[in-house]
């Protein structure tokens, strides 16, 4: 059998994987990051907020970074920055490219831990010309923070979720105001406190049940044409910045490449309670399997994995068979996805549910079939944001019935 575990992702989750699984004395781990320096998106999301839950501290996103960094580093793992998976092959055999040259690894298991990415406008249909200034919200940290640069004057934020007025504050340290948040929603999905902070200090519109449906300009944004949907009225807003936020796809090209299930909701990689994807030794974390929850959780899920990759390691089991679980409309997406019949708990033990729809005091439920294994109420449930559900019905999952299906059993539109 191979040797070691080789980590894809240099974000919160693969570094806290690469920390667990040499603390647990698993042997080699080798942490894979296409960026020059590891940390994820945290290294260009300067503000506090990040290392509250698998910290206990409260950091600005670049010293979270830098503190995963530098824990990696103690715990003895091998750091390859710059350097690209370009192909997963039979058995987990990887091939890496990088500045340096190409070099192929032979694990015995692979944590997948690429995390996700904002739609960009191209992904989402938007028509109109080609002009700069049209960007996500990764890019612009990036520039306003990484690169100190100047990305416009007056913006137009398509999104209303947390990173959408997280935008905000980062368009008016790199001098920009924003004209407004658009979103195709009948309202806000992020936390009144944002909404209120967006209102009061930048002054800051939202347009509900609104779209871009054109961006004009010659070498630079000029203007946007945004359609109300319910009238079909259009208006013209001059600006020369376009950011697209949120509405989040995993990076799992890997994963397909191995040939691994994907859920028809997140578009990641299906995975039970222990991480397991359905390609034996292949394992995957973080954003990867819910996109797109916060560095903390993420950071938690990477420590989760380590547990179930260093016990294949030790006893190498088989690899087990499971029931799928899936989301019924209005409901996304649900994880982990899959149900194993090993007993093992998910972290915090708790699924994660995402709503496409704006629901107050929902009671959802829980089925195999017929018998009802759970059921129980959730406050509200907003796009965007997960609720949470107990894991305890898992153990109560025939293996040899069908799928297991989370739902809505009574709702309330809110």
């Amino acid at each position: 059998m191979a040797d070691g575990v080789v980590v894809v992702g240099g974000g919160p989750a693969g570094l806290a994987a690469a920390i667990e699984l040499r603390r647990r004395g698993t042997g080699s781990v080798t942490v894979v990051e296409r960026e020059r320096e590891p940390g994820g998106i945290p290294r260009h999301a300067d503000h506090l907020g990040f290392g509250m839950l698998d910290m206990r501290r409260v950091l600005s996103g670049p010293r979270y970074a830098r503190r995963y960094a530098r824990l990696t580093e103690r715990a003895g793992a091998e750091l390859l920055t710059q350097t690209m998976v370009t192909e997963c092959g039979p058995g987990l055999r990887l091939r890496l490219t990088s500045p340096s040259g190409r070099r192929e690894l032979d694990p015995a298991a692979v944590v997948l831990a690429a995390g996700c990415r904002e739609r960009p406008r191209s992904a989402r249909l938007v028509p109109g010309d080609r002009p700069e200034g049209v960007m996500t919200t990764s890019t612009l940290q990036q520039l306003v923070y990484l690169h100190q640069r100047r990305v416009g004057t007056r913006a137009v934020v398509i999104g209303a979720e947390h990173v959408s007025f997280s935008a905000i504050a980062t368009l008016a340290h790199g001098g920009a105001s924003v004209a407004g948040l658009v979103t195709e929603l009948p309202r806000h999905q992020s936390l009144a406190a944002f909404r209120l902070g967006a209102a009061l200090r930048y002054r800051t519109p939202v347009w509900t049940r609104a779209a871009v449906t054109r961006i004009d300009g010659g070498d630079r944004v000029e203007q946007v044409v945004v359609t109300d949907l319910d009238s079909g009225a259009e208006r013209t807003v001059p600006c020369d910045l376009v950011v697209f936020t949120a509405d989040w796809i995993p990076d799992h090209e890997l994963a397909v490449m191995a040939g691994a299930d994907l859920d028809p909701g997140t578009l990641g990689p299906r995975v039970d309670a222990g991480h397991r994807t359905s390609v034996p030794g292949m394992f995957a974390a973080g954003n990867l399997v819910h996109p797109a929850e916060t560095a903390d959780i993420c950071g938690l899920s990477g420590r989760h994995v380590a547990g179930a990759v260093a016990d294949y390691l030790e006893d190498n089991p088989a690899w087990p068979s499971r029931v799928p679980v899936r989301a019924e409309p209005p409901l996304r997406w649900v994880a982990p996805n899959l149900v194993a019949g090993d007993g093992r708990a998910p972290l915090r033990d708790r699924l994660l549910v995402r709503s496409g729809e704006f629901l107050r005091a929902p009671r959802l439920e829980v089925a195999q079939g017929g018998p009802v294994l759970w059921t129980g109420r959730r406050a509200r449930l907003v796009p965007g944001r997960s609720a949470h559900i107990p894991a305890r019905w898992m153990r109560r999952v025939d293996p040899d019935d069908g799928p297991v299906s989370v739902r809505v059993a009574q709702r309330r539109r809110r």
